[in-house]
This record gives C-alpha cells, sequence and structure tokens, in this order.
C-alpha cells in the first residue's frame, strides 16, 4: 500500500513551529519509552497509516498523538495520558517539525497523510490498552 505523505498547512516547510493546541489539532501526549511502544502498536495496526505522530528527542521524550480537532476532550484517557486543546482550560503550545531536514529535537514517529491526516482517538485507545 502506498502511503502518500500530506503537508497540512501547520506544517512547516523548514525547521519546527508552535502551534496552539485546540485550533489546527488536538494533541494526546505520552511520556517516554510508554508513548513510543504505543506508536508502535498504532502504526503497525495501521498498516503504517497512523497518522500524524510527533517525538521529541531530549528530555522527558514526549510522544504527541495529533487528533482532530475536539477529539481529545471527546474520550475519557487513562492515567498518565495528558489531552490538550480543545476542552481544557489551559493554553498548550505544541512543536510541529517539518517533513524534511533538521527539526532535532522533534521528529515525526509517522507523519499525516491524505488517508490519515490525524490520528484515530478510537484506534489510539485501543493501542493504550495494548500497551499498559
Amino acid at each position: 500500500m502506498t502511503h502518500i505523505i500530506h503537508r497540512p498547512a501547520w506544517v512547516p516547510v523548514a525547521g519546527h513551529r508552535l502551534h496552539v493546541a485546540g485550533v489546527h489539532f488536538d494533541a494526546v501526549r505520552i511520556d517516554g519509552i510508554r508513548g513510543e511502544l504505543v506508536a508502535d502498536w498504532l502504526v503497525e495496526a495501521t498498516d503504517e497509516d497512523a497518522g500524524p505522530i510527533v517525538c521529541e528527542g531530549s528530555g522527558g521524550r514526549w510522544v504527541y498523538f495529533l487528533l482532530a480537532p475536539g477529539e481529545a476532550a471527546a474520550h475519557d484517557w487513562p492515567l498518565g495520558v495528558q489531552r490538550h486543546g480543545g476542552g481544557t482550560r489551559t493554553v498548550t503550545y505544541i512543536g510541529i517539525p517539518a517533513l524534511e531536514g533538521n527539526t532535532w529535537p522533534l521528529r515525526w514517529y509517522s507523519a499525516p497523510t491524505t488517508t490519515a491526516p490525524y490520528v484515530c482517538a478510537p484506534t489510539l485507545r485501543a493501542a493504550l490498552g495494548r500497551a499498559a
């Protein structure tokens, strides 16, 4: 299966840029190895068409799963999972890397595609259950 990478307007052409969660996307954030395990399972379960997942290469090594606006608040998430975007009272900026070039400390674990412009929240919840 061919997955055509899609560059939405909120993905920068070079480097990385901060965006307010809840405007172009919501984000679910998971720490370190747990986030990577969830991302692994999600990519495997969706035949590599998981939607946009961003990883930090330093610090807490957070993994951000980018959902459609409003999706983070529409679901209950287990302990240790942080939601950012619609329905939260705090303003959170999420770093978004370009699709190519030097974007350190951010990188795409899974880039947005034409068929998966966002991570599917129910599939993400199932991945969280598997990685628990």
